[in-house]
């Protein structure tokens, strides 16, 4: 059973939902020059803003303007806790400032009292796919160790600013993404070309990116000794195609480098026992220094988040390979699983062997940090029943309940994109995450009603009941 503390949830990213990207101060992210893209065109980075061009995260829902909507909508839910981001732009403009924004502080003022009139428990990511647009520009990005310094000026600034309002920091969101070339801009905020975008350039930034997360917790739990903080991994679970050997072998390679690098340096403070051969193997020569190695052993995180969408499988054989379907993430579809129509194959009893998988490697409390379903929901007589939504939380709510009687320790479950919001991946808003929609299309057209689907009428029982209603 689920215990009486579990952390109920939702989450979100500030670029995807936010909007108001030009007002009140708030500088270019990187996602504001990513422009809008559908599941057969891939976004494109546009240094300078085209003016013919359709940027869909400049006005995401417009919960800059309507986050008290929102959240009085969280409350009905049930939420215990609200995953969220603080746009970094928004309170250091140029990422290299000396000297924050305060009417970007006060917005985030604004909505942790709003939360906490709700009794919900914010957990904060600091760092999630919207730094200055500036320091991709100006510095290259998290390639450039120059980025530690101006992330922990500005992770201090709001860890000092709501040290009463926040104790569940996360410091960046899934760096093992720099483990994939889609991950460079996004994640890393690099631009490169197919050439520059290699292992190593990727595997560096991720390094100062950890340097940063270690140093953010040493520096917070001075700022506030009872805070918690977690690494955030993207989660890319691999099964063998087959049970040939090399099949087996590979998946376990896979996992090790895709996840298990960046999760082992947050968690046990330093690099596992096979980076020097995969290193090796890649090309990958790293830049640092004692300080920093130092640094990593002492910065460990508390707890350890995850996202967790679906599964796929890898081969050794060339002709499966050939095969297989073009996602962000590699890999090939698994056959007994049913696929989405953006490719992706969810898999419930995958996150049940992943959350055993993670607890026995870490032995640290789990957060399922994101996991949800996009999909096309159509709006009929003003409702949207979203049955094959519901069907998608209900099996992975119970795959981490099957978890918990395990033995893992699951602190909580926050359902990605808890309201309708601008897909990071393909840039769409007709690939819907949310329990609430929002009447925004892609032809930028809508009036952003918010409407409750089906699937928020069911959230909030099982919330409710703590876990024992899913049907």
């Amino acid at each position: 059973m689920f215990p009486d503390t579990f952390l109920w949830g939702g989450a979100t990213a500030a670029n995807q939902l936010e909007g108001a990207w030009n007002i009140d101060g708030k500088g270019n992210s990187c996602m504001d020059h990513y422009t809008g893209g559908v599941n057969a065109i891939k976004r494109r980075i546009t240094p300078v803003l085209e003016k013919d061009s359709f940027y869909p995260n400049h006005e995401g829902i417009d919960f800059y303007h309507r986050y008290k909507e929102d959240i009085a909508l969280f409350a009905q839910l049930g939420f215990k806790t609200y995953r969220m981001s603080i746009a970094w732009s928004r309170i250091y403009p140029n990422g290299d400032d000396k000297n924050p924004n305060e009417d970007g502080l006060q917005f985030y003022r604004n909505v942790f009292n709003e939360l906490k009139k709700y009794k919900i428990k914010p957990i904060v990511t600091i760092s999630h796919y919207e730094m200055p647009m500036n320091l991709c520009l100006k510095y290259g990005g998290w390639y450039n160790k120059q980025l530690i310094d101006f992330y922990l000026c500005y992770a201090k600034t709001i860890m000092e600013t709501f040290r009463d309002d926040v104790e569940l920091w996360i410091p960046f969101n899934e760096v093992n993404c720099l483990t994939t070339p889609f991950g460079a801009y996004i994640c890393g905020g690099m631009i490169l070309d197919s050439i520059e975008n290699s292992d190593a350039v990727r595997f560096q930034a991720m390094h100062n990116m950890m340097v940063a997360n270690a140093r953010c917790v040493i520096a917070g739990k001075k700022i506030n000794p009872n805070a918690k903080f977690g690494c955030m991994i993207a989660y890319m679970t691999r099964y063998p195609y087959t049970c040939k050997p090399e099949d087996v072998f590979l998946a376990q390679y896979e996992d090790h480098w895709r996840n298990m690098i960046a999760g082992d340096v947050m968690i046990k403070g330093k690099y596992p026992y096979f980076i020097k051969r995969i290193f090796k193997e890649k090309k990958v020569s790293l830049t640092y220094d004692r300080k920093e190695m130092n640094d990593l052993e002492q910065g460990i995180c508390d707890f350890y988040a995850f996202s967790y969408y679906s599964s796929n499988c890898v081969s050794t054989d060339p002709d499966v390979n050939a095969k297989a379907s073009g996602n962000l993430v590699g890999g090939i579809r698994n056959p007994y699983l049913n696929i989405s129509p953006w490719g992706s194959t969810p898999d419930p009893l995958g996150l049940r062997w992943l959350l055993n998988h993670l607890y026995e490697h870490y032995h640290c409390p789990l957060l399922v940090a994101e996991n949800g379903i996009g999909a096309i929901d159509e709006l009929v007589d003003g409702k949207i029943h979203d049955s094959y939504r519901i069907e998608y939380l209900r099996n992975h709510i119970k795959a981490i309940r099957e978890a918990i009687d395990d033995g893992v320790e699951v602190i909580g479950y926050t359902c990605w994109g808890c309201i309708d919001l601008v897909s990071a991946s393909s840039g769409e808003m007709k690939k819907r995450y949310g329990l609430i929609y929002v009447n925004r299309q892609d032809d930028d057209s809508g009036d952003y009603r918010r409407i409750k689907k089906d699937s928020f009428y069911w959230y909030q029982k099982v919330i409710e009941s703590n876990g024992e209603i899913l049907d």
